[in-house]
């Protein structure tokens, strides 16, 4: 079925685009991460340009974001055999970043091409958002049902910690993927130990005392609660 004669339904299209990934994914370690392997693959799956169009009209930025979505489901299927309330909270999120640093690895010559695609400077925004995607996900995984600011929060962090542990799993290994990975975890696990033992919302209280004594002329704030 062609895109240019014929409207296709939900499940050509997923069929087609994991076919396309799953020929660009062969063929990207000799050509690159680029349009050219979008060409390239498309035409080897018998894919016309309308198709090519209709799939991936970002070209080999939506072919990136197709990898690590497939990464993501093989990571969130791989942690099905990890009973997520088993586990302390650190193990949850080491488990959840091994499992996705493992899911690329399956991959490795093609990810590593995708990884490099990513680095360039216009391709920045959207590994970040890759980044957000698996981060959520493992959150979600571990448990986490916050909806407030600590929602965006965490996911930001471990969005930090997964893009050079992905990276270092690519290019470096697993050991030293791991190591990095342990060493970040207990870093962030310090910071919130010490961050639950002080009070921030002391100097708001000083100010908001003291201009209260200066509206309601007391002659000295009232002293904290």
């Amino acid at each position: 079925m062609s895109a240019q004669t014929d409207t296709p339904g939900p499940d050509w299209v997923d069929a087609r685009e994991q076919a396309l990934l799953d020929q660009a994914i062969e063929m990207a370690p000799a050509i690159g991460w680029n349009a050219r392997l979008v060409a390239r693959a498309g035409a080897a799956i018998g894919l016309t340009r309308g198709d090519l169009e209709l799939l991936v009209p970002g070209g080999a930025r939506d072919l990136a974001a197709l990898l690590s979505r497939r990464h993501d489901a093989m990571a969130m299927e791989a942690l099905k055999a990890t009973p997520a309330d088993t586990l302390k909270i650190r193990q949850r999120i080491r488990a959840g970043v091994c499992a996705r640093m493992e899911a690329g690895a399956a991959h490795i010559e093609a990810t590593r091409r995708c990884a490099g695609f990513l680095s360039l400077p216009g391709q920045h925004a959207l590994g970040l958002r890759l980044a957000w995607e698996s981060a959520d996900l493992i959150w979600r995984w571990a448990g986490d049902r916050a909806t407030d600011e600590n929602h965006y929060s965490k996911r930001s962090i471990l969005s930090g910690i997964l893009i050079p542990a992905l990276t270092l799993r690519w290019f470096d290994g697993r050991e030293a993927a791991e190591a990095f990975v342990d060493a970040r975890i207990e870093n962030v696990m310090a910071f919130e130990k010490w961050k639950a033992g002080r009070d921030f919302d002391a100097p708001v209280r000083r100010l908001t005392n003291a201009l209260a004594a200066l509206r309601f002329g007391s002659g000295k704030a009232q002293p904290e609660a």
